[in-house]
Formats: structure tokens, C-alpha cells, sequence
């Protein structure tokens, strides 16, 4: 890999399928380059992991309810927090709606997307046409260099 990248192809696979499967090395940096030269490009991004997202759609496009963590403690029948759940707005419409007029859209960056399930990846490579100003990159696991394929193609091969 060069020393300075331009990230000019990956912002053209990028844009090209919409959803990107991408293997980093784990000693880390890379993608916070990559995600620098997206947002220089005109992108705007969202960093999110994807351990502990639950159901992928509902958590990026419907109002879905949240329980707070019981943190060990005992119920004790009453008060506020028994049983209580949170219902959050859907986080791709909130960044949507807040974008800048001259953005080309928003990338979500997942790490740890190792542990998505086939029916999720699928639903993410999928995700770009039903909203055409999401992109979606997915770190699908670790490699010696940073590479890219597109998300179907990750999809395939697991």
C-alpha cells in the first residue's frame, strides 16, 4: 500500500455498489484516514459498532424500544426503572435529517462486523437502495493490508 493514499478508489467502489465489506490490519489507523478522505469527499460519516445492535433494521430505521441495563441489581417491585423501556428514534433519519445541503450522503462505518449474520449482511448490501443516500462499509475482518470488496461479495464467500 502507499505511503499517502488518496482514497479516491475507494470512494468510487464506494459509490459504485453502495455497500463495501472491508479487511483492515489490527494494529489499527487505516480507517481513520479512510474516513477522513470520505469526509473530505463530501460524506458524512457515522462510526457504530455492531455488537450489540439487535435486530440491524428496526435499530437504523423504526422507533425501537431499549432497556436500560440491570447492572446486578434487585427489582424491588417499585419505582420508576421496574420493567421501563426507552423508545429511541431511528438513527439513520435523525443523521439524515441533519445532513449539510451540499453533502453526498452519509456513510455508516460498522467495525466488528464479523459477528452479522448472513440475513443482516444481506440487509445492509440491500440498504443503499431503499435509502440512496446511505452508504454502507462494513470492516468484515483483519488482513496484513487495508483492502475493499463489495459487501455482496463478502457475502458470498462466507
Amino acid at each position: 500500500m502507499a505511503l499517502i493514499t488518496t482514497g479516491n478508489g475507494l470512494i468510487r467502489d464506494l459509490e459504485k455498489f453502495g455497500a463495501l465489506g472491508v479487511y483492515v490490519p489490527l494494529e489499527g489507523g487505516y480507517e481513520g484516514r479512510y474516513q477522513r478522505r470520505l469526509r473530505a469527499a463530501g460524506y458524512t460519516t457515522l462510526h457504530i459498532t455492531a455488537k450489540g445492535l439487535g435486530d440491524v433494521a428496526a435499530y437504523l430505521t423504526r422507533i425501537h424500544g431499549v432497556r436500560p441495563p440491570h447492572l446486578g441489581k434487585k427489582s424491588t417491585g417499585s419505582g420508576a426503572a421496574v420493567g421501563q423501556v426507552y423508545y429511541l428514534p431511528p438513527i439513520l433519519d435523525s443523521h439524515l435529517e441533519q445532513l449539510p445541503p451540499k453533502s453526498k450522503g452519509l456513510v455508516l462505518w460498522i467495525i466488528e462486523g464479523h459477528i452479522l449474520s448472513n440475513q443482516e449482511l444481506e440487509y445492509l448490501t440491500n440498504l443503499p437502495q431503499l435509502e440512496p443516500r446511505v452508504r454502507v462499509i462494513i470492516e468484515r475482518g483483519g488482513d496484513r493490508s487495508f483492502r475493499w470488496t463489495s459487501l455482496e461479495k463478502t457475502l458470498l464467500a462466507s
